[in-house]
């Protein structure tokens, strides 16, 4: 079988196994599991054959025209190289996890297969993207990837939180999405093609004729896909949904696609400086600015949600300073330890009793009860905080290493301001994740919280597969950067003595700084009286966080009698914490700036419609209305009375003809 054949049919097998669980959900319940397991893992097979094939070398091209559009054509394309290889991999490796995990997790719910068929759509979608050599076959991926994300936010949809979760993700994502499309329709018409090496093509040559407009349209899908400054606000929101399908959208699809179509399309950003500095800084504000808002979360979910952010901003810092091996580099690092995060806080969610979430300040003796959980974490904790030799070191350094040289040797077409900004940011977020991956690992593990209910030993299939992605967490990166420069334009990833340094040096300081203030919260928290947790010096901020644990209350203890968290994050924040836990207020000045506009102009239509147009319409009725009414009084079904109006109708006549005729 050819290697274009094996390429049709990786995103093919999901998409069939999606088809077939939605058919047969009902009526054959018991092929549900193996239509959600087999065809991903099918997927991922062929994909590591179509990888071992393709090994790096020239990129494998094929196309066949869809049909004939009239002007530039739309063609089903593969252009598999390097990068495409092993991202597919990366996804078909996580999906097959999510899925094996899900059969446990999600074992007693009764959507469970509308769930599964969603997430083999989800996973095509994104092999889609990955594969497609075409940007309108690659927009359909996109697409159906946000849509997938809508009903799988959603999938809880008795509660208010995930129904306004799942909208808020759509629309945002939307948002982006209608730049987005401008401007591939813009790239097309400059390049004459959709096909991506026509396109690059086109950018070599100089053809490009507004490189700048067409760069930022591009970033502003980018943007909301990956979850980036200022449209990442869903993303943290999204986390009302099922702890896989975080794992899922955080670890190897949705997020991931943004700076994957960057990475495959980069001389198109090369092409304006001023695109590229637009990139780095907005990496340097998603970088910074989640690693300030993870530190003041209690929900372990939402840390991790930051936490993606961040680390993606990491990825687009390596795009913006022009190293796309180093971007996605750190994407299947990241893809690896962030998927065993967000697993392993499910088994901790699920030992608790509950849905989705899982208040850190509630938890308590947890390294006892899911050990499985507490070493996966540990390494995977190590790995985001970038602590050699776990993988996460390897990557972020690769990161930093090439946003030095950029900034110091001035790297060509990229701006030196780009590689100094995504350097000092870089730094900057290695601290602060340091900070937090410890405050999570402290307040999770050894928390002195209210003890939820134990729900017993969670199924083999869920503890299995963190073992699973524990080993790429720990040794993929040690590996990998010898290996994948051959795979990625040659370029070096190996961590340069500076940036390792200075790196590792930092998130130290971060780690050490933590503990220290852990235990000095802790030894305050021991003298504290029981039920300190209702007392907020921070205001308000302290309240709305002290009714976000309370809708946990079931699963973590009462709140009122529960011991005060000794969460080191206030310590460190200070009187930064109560408007980092709430996100900077961002969505506060979205819903002033754009949602309470809108509010306001559709009620004002709403009253114009009512009061205007309809008065109009039913004025328009009226006149009619009334002069039937006159007319059916008239209609009496008196003959005597036809007949007396018509004689006088007459003598009325006759009189006026006379008049006229005498006047005459």
């Amino acid at each position: 079988m050819t290697t274009t054949t094996l390429a049709v049919l990786v995103p093919l097998l999901p998409l069939l196994g999606a088809a077939a669980g939605l058919l047969l959900g009902r009526t054959a319940p018991g092929f549900i599991r193996p239509l959600a397991v087999l065809p991903t893992l099918a997927a991922l097979a062929l994909a590591a054959v179509v990888a071992v094939r393709q090994g790096g070398d020239a990129a494998l091209d094929s196309a066949t025209e869809l049909t004939p559009t009239g002007s530039v054509p739309v063609e089903l394309a593969l252009h598999i190289d390097g990068f495409a290889a092993l991202v597919a991999v990366l996804v078909g490796f996580v999906a097959t996890c999510v899925q094996i995990y899900s059969t446990g997790y999600l074992r007693d719910d009764p959507r469970y297969p509308s769930y599964a068929a969603l997430v083999s759509l989800f996973t095509s979608a994104m092999l889609l993207v990955v594969y497609s050599g075409d940007l309108i076959v690659l927009l359909v991926g996109w697409e159906v990837m946000g849509i997938c994300s809508y009903f799988l936010v959603g999938h809880y949809w008795e509660t208010p939180e995930a129904r306004a979760a799942s909208i808020k993700a759509f629309l945002v994502t939307k948002l982006g999405d209608v730049p987005f499309l401008i401007g591939l329709f813009a790239l097309a018409t400059d390049a004459g093609s959709f096909r991506v090496t026509k396109v690059l093509g086109t950018v070599a040559s100089g053809g490009l004729h507004h490189p700048t407009l067409i760069a930022l349209l591009l970033l502003a899908g980018v943007a909301g896909k990956s979850a980036q400054f200022p449209l990442h606000t869903w993303l943290p929101d999204a986390m009302a949904g099922p702890t896989p399908v975080s794992a899922l959208i955080h670890a190897a699809t949705m997020v991931a696609a943004g700076v994957y179509f960057v990475a495959r399309l980069l001389p198109v950003f090369e092409a304006s400086s001023a695109a590229m500095v637009v990139l780095a800084v907005m990496a340097a504000v998603t970088m910074a600015g989640s690693g300030l808002v993870a530190l003041a979360q209690d929900d372990i979910k939402r840390v991790l949600a930051y936490s993606t952010i961040g680390q993606l901003g990491y990825m687009t810092g390596a795009l913006a300073v022009g190293d796309r091996g180093a971007a996605v580099f750190h994407l299947l690092s990241h893809g690896a330890f962030k998927a065993l995060l967000f697993l392993a806080a499910g088994v901790i969610i699920h030992a608790s009793g509950t849905n989705s979430l899982a208040a850190m300040s509630r938890m308590s003796n947890l390294r006892a009860r899911v050990p499985d959980a507490f070493w996966t974490m540990t390494v995977a904790l190590l790995a985001l905080a970038a602590i050699p030799p776990f993988s996460g070191f390897f990557s972020k350094e690769s990161v930093l290493g090439a946003a030095e040289h950029v900034a110091t040797e001035h790297g060509g077409h990229i701006p030196g301001a780009a590689g100094w900004i995504v350097l000092v940011a870089g730094l900057l977020t290695a601290l602060l994740t340091a900070a937090y991956a410890m405050r999570l690992w402290l307040l999770a593990f050894h928390g002195r919280g209210a003890e939820a209910p134990d729900h017993g030993r969670q199924p083999v299939a869920m503890n299995a597969v963190l073992w699973v992605l524990a080993v790429p967490s720990l040794a993929l990166g040690g590996l990998a950067y010898r290996v994948l420069p051959d795979w990625f334009d040659g370029r070096d990833l190996t961590p340069t003595l500076a940036t390792s340094v200075l790196g590792t040096g930092v998130a130290l300081v971060g780690g050490i700084v933590t503990y220290g203030a852990w235990r000095q919260t802790t030894a305050l928290a021991a003298r504290a009286p029981l039920g300190a947790v209702a007392a907020h010096p921070e205001g308000d901020a302290g309240l709305v966080e002290a009714e976000a644990i309370a809708s946990h209350a079931p699963a973590y203890g009462d709140v009122a009698s529960a011991p005060d968290p000794a969460d080191p994050g206030r310590l460190l924040l200070g009187p930064l914490h109560r408007h980092a836990a709430t996100g900077f207020h961002l969505d506060a000045v979205y819903a002033a700036l754009f949602v309470r506009p809108v509010t306001a102009a559709a009620s004002l239509v709403r009253f114009l419609d009512r009061e205007v147009v309809d008065t109009y319409v039913r004025g328009a009725g009226t006149l009619p209305r009334l002069l039937g009414a006159a007319v059916r009084r008239a209609q009496t079904g008196n003959v005597q009375t036809y007949v007396s109006a018509l004689l006088a109708g007459t003598v009325v006549l006759t009189v006026a003809v006379l008049l006229v005729a005498t006047g005459a």
